[in-house]
């Protein structure tokens, strides 16, 4: 039998049903292994979500060279392996952030802390939360073959602080006949540490629909740095790369924006806290 000799308070959060647990820890109190993460993201064993996103100030995070007071996004996948930036997740840790009196509640722009650098959140008068995404790189010339459903495609490579292979599908491809039940095959060369894959599908003008398989997690109903990789992607598809470009993207949890400009990104979409609790943590046999 398991003794439940820990207890942590948590908050439950979602963007377009990208859902996480979130953990308050400004001094570093807690010790984050995988096998913790696993179980807080165990949906039938646990409390359910596709990752983990710790509050902790920068000044305990190795490796953070900026502002030691600003609140840093320890963002883990739901297999414990870390995980450079979360779109999705940011969106929810700056309405966490409000919500639990971290930054007072006047703020429009919030300072986030990630392994892809600083992030700016803005929370909008219609409840969504518009994030400053920074500069993503599309790799030109270059396409990774990715293998799924004994189908290859090439793929446009996009960082946005996480590695993204985007595929726009052809009219012969559905996009919800897909199997992303199982990994699509990257060639690891392109992508030593792994990759998120987004299969794209036209809808009109400036919008699309994607489907996404997360590294460490397998397909979610949403990925916010995917939704940003594919606009970059799309935009460098249709041709119109150096243009100022907003995108909607429908994911299966939602809609969410993506403004390109300048080089730059901005994601706007949902950020909902549905649930605070403690949870009893199961200590080893």
């Amino acid at each position: 039998m398991c003794n439940h000799e820990r207890v942590l308070h948590f908050a439950k959060g979602h963007g377009t049903r990208n859902d996480f647990v979130l953990l308050t820890d400004p001094d570093d109190a807690l010790d984050l292994t995988p096998q913790l993460v696993s179980f807080l993201c165990d949906r039938r064993g646990g409390i359910g979500g596709d990752g983990v996103l710790r509050v902790v100030r920068g000044a305990h995070v190795e490796g953070w060279g900026g502002d030691p007071e600003v609140w840093f996004m320890d963002y883990r996948n739901a297999d414990g392996s870390i995980a450079e930036m979360c779109g999705n997740g940011v969106r929810v840790f700056a309405r966490h952030l409000v919500d639990e009196g971290l930054v007072e509640p006047e703020t429009r722009t919030i300072p986030i802390g990630t392994r892809a650098g600083l992030r700016e959140a803005e929370l909008l008068d219609d409840g969504r939360v518009r994030v400053w995404m920074g500069r993503p790189e599309l790799t030109a010339g270059t396409h990774p073959t990715v293998a799924m459903d004994e189908t290859d495609w090439a793929a446009y490579q996009v960082n946005v602080g996480n590695p993204h292979a985007v595929i726009p599908l052809g009219q012969e491809h559905d996009l919800l006949a897909l199997d992303l039940t199982g990994s699509p095959s990257v060639d690891p060369v392109d992508y030593p540490d792994g990759v998120n894959v987004e299969f794209v599908e036209q809808v009109s003008e400036r919008h699309v629909r994607m489907r996404v398989w997360e590294r460490g997690v397998g397909e979610t109903e949403s990925c916010g740095t995917g939704t940003v990789a594919v606009a970059v992607a799309m935009a460098e598809h249709e041709g119109v790369a150096t243009e100022p470009t907003t995108w909607t993207i429908d994911v299966p949890g939602g809609t969410v924006e993506v403004e390109l400009r300048d080089g730059q990104a901005w994601l706007t979409g949902p950020a909902v806290i549905v649930a605070r609790g403690d949870v009893a943590v199961p200590e080893p046999r």
